[in-house]
């Protein structure tokens, strides 16, 4: 069977919620993954494995709800599609300013009516759009300040992640060399 390169996300990570890279890469191993590595202590893996996308999250979230006590929703995407949502970015600003471009790995794509409810609540500088289950959004004022970012989750209704743009290239290096 294939072997295929994943990145691994998972959600609601920093504050009170800890995922130790520590503790995080031993687990994975565990699940027979190849190549395990971690990135930051903000839920970032990259594993190599022959199950598809589905099976993989499902097996990694039995693993870490079990060993670990997380509960949050998970999102993987191989290699390639790794690659399509960095050389799909339409904001030239990353690689300027690469901490006010954010991009989402969605659970699943959007209901139009949703972007479209979404849309109508961009009213200040930032900027978004949706490319099925990858959202881009541009806060030229910063995250933390932005008013917008905490409307997008429940308005288009799906669970997501999302990593800045300096996470997305580090990232890549390091599927790339895994």
């Amino acid at each position: 069977m294939a072997k295929t390169r994943y990145i691994i996300l998972f959600r609601g990570v920093g504050g009170a919620t800890q995922l130790p890279v520590k503790q995080l890469k031993p687990v994975l191993e565990g699940c027979g993954f190849e190549n395990v590595s971690t990135y930051i202590n903000s839920g970032n893996a990259v594993v190599t494995s022959t199950l598809d996308e589905a099976g993989l999250v499902e097996k990694v979230a039995a693993a870490v709800r079990r060993q670990m006590g997380f509960e949050k929703a998970i999102m993987a995407r191989s290699v390639e599609d790794w690659e399509a949502m960095i050389a799909g970015n339409p904001f030239g600003q990353a690689d300027e300013d690469p901490t006010t471009v954010h991009v989402y790995a969605l659970e699943r794509a959007p209901e139009p009516a949703a972007v479209a409810a979404l849309q109508a609540k961009a009213t200040g500088s930032e900027r978004f759009m949706v490319d099925g289950r990858t959202l881009y959004l541009h806060t030229p004022d910063g995250m933390g300040r932005s008013p917008f970012a905490p409307k997008i989750e429940p308005t288009l209704k799906v669970a997501m992640t999302g990593r800045n743009w300096r996470s997305m290239l580090a990232l890549r290096k390091i599927a790339r060399e895994g």
